[in-house]
């Protein structure tokens, strides 16, 4: 079904309503919602193949899922009467957030007033709600934490009290509908916000004492790397029956493509193996009882390394295909551009491999980002 829908994804820029729908109505939206709530609260290495078989169908569609799946996990520190009310007790209950704190929540009687622009808010076409992340302000002035830093909150609010902006006009990763939105001096019931940041946990599970960062980084990677076999296995098709201008023979017939192909191959089942050794590794850990900054250190450089490989064999595959692949509604050409949005995003940072080198070379680093 996600396949059949493949064009429209790409020129409507977010899942088609149909695909949605059917996505949500079978739980993908909720699967590391606790238990509590009568949800799969899948292990993360489950979690990850799920996420990698999605994305060798299409790149945004996993992401989307991955995006409003990781940010559930936020339904573990609130309480669970509102957890309920919004991902469970109302329809296809999505939520869709923003990474910065660009809004403003002013402190009043029973709750705050948020108001802001927010961006990168990826699923918002369909959530059902939407998460302002927030500065809070009390008397005029930030609110701060006990270790010193500004107090910041998400704020859930029905998507009929938010103003949607069009603002997702990119070449890749389109159908994710990553468009900002808006609110305007809404109010937000005190309970229904919560800490940006170690706000304390409800659930015992052990997927929610995984950074979240690490698992948004989780799911990042596995759509990568599913988006690349995908690319590869088309790349496949192709060579068997195209003939390169001017040459002799197949594409699959030339030794240079030939000799792509096994570096394409080794480098993307090297990616594949880290990331899935590592995430079963981290969970092993968890599980047992503590999470330790060595394999945080180790999870971070296996999801950034395994976006970079990813994206490697994606562009010697489309240098392989040649003039096949520039064309619009060549999938190729599409995954091409999707993982060279990837390549942009925070999780697949260059600078994460300084982090984790500075860290096994025993310098201090902001552990925050592992």
């Amino acid at each position: 079904m996600i396949r059949s829908y493949a064009d429209e994804i790409e020129d409507t820029r977010e899942l088609p309503l149909p695909l949605f729908e059917a996505l949500a109505d079978a739980g993908l939206f909720h699967l590391v919602l606790p238990r509590s709530l009568g949800c799969p609260e899948l292990d993360l290495p489950s979690y990850v193949r799920v996420i990698e078989e999605i994305a060798k169908a299409d790149a945004s569609t996993a992401w989307v899922m991955n995006q409003g799946s990781i940010f559930a996990t936020y339904a573990a520190r609130i309480p669970h009467k509102i957890a309920r009310a919004i991902w469970i007790d109302t329809p296809r209950g999505v939520v869709a957030n923003t990474p910065a704190a660009t809004a403003e929540a002013v402190v009043v009687p029973g709750g705050y007033r948020v108001t802001g622009r927010q961006g990168f808010s990826t699923g918002c076409r369909h959530a059902s709600w939407h998460a302002p992340h927030a500065r809070v302000l009390e008397h005029g002035t930030p609110r701060v934490l006990p270790n010193g830093n500004p107090e910041t909150r998400y704020l859930f609010v029905p998507v009929t009290e938010a103003e949607r902006l069009d603002t997702w006009h990119v070449r890749g990763l389109r159908g994710t509908g990553t468009h900002e939105f808006a609110v305007h001096n809404v109010f937000v019931p005190e309970d229904r916000g919560v800490l940006a940041v170690d706000a304390p946990l409800l659930e015992s599970g052990p997927l929610y004492h995984i950074p979240r960062t690490l698992l948004f980084a989780s799911g990042d990677a596995a759509v990568a790397v599913g988006a690349a076999r995908n690319c590869l296995n088309i790349f496949y098709e192709l060579a068997g029956v195209k003939t390169p201008r001017a040459m002799q023979g197949l594409l699959r017939e030339q030794p240079m493509v030939q000799a792509e192909m096994g570096h394409a191959e080794a480098n993307l089942r090297a990616a594949r193996a880290l990331l899935m050794e590592t995430v079963r590794e981290t969970w092993a850990e968890v599980t047992a009882g503590t999470l330790t900054m060595d394999q945080r250190a180790a999870h971070r450089i296996a999801t950034t390394h395994a976006i970079r490989l990813a994206i490697k064999v994606v562009d010697a595959i489309y240098t392989a295909a040649g003039a096949t692949a520039i064309y619009d509604g060549n999938p190729i050409q599409r995954i091409f551009q999707d993982v060279h949005v990837m390549s942009q995003h925070a999780q697949s940072r260059l600078a994460h491999y300084e982090l984790v080198g500075r860290y096994w070379l025993g310098m201090p680093i902001d552990e925050a980002r592992l």
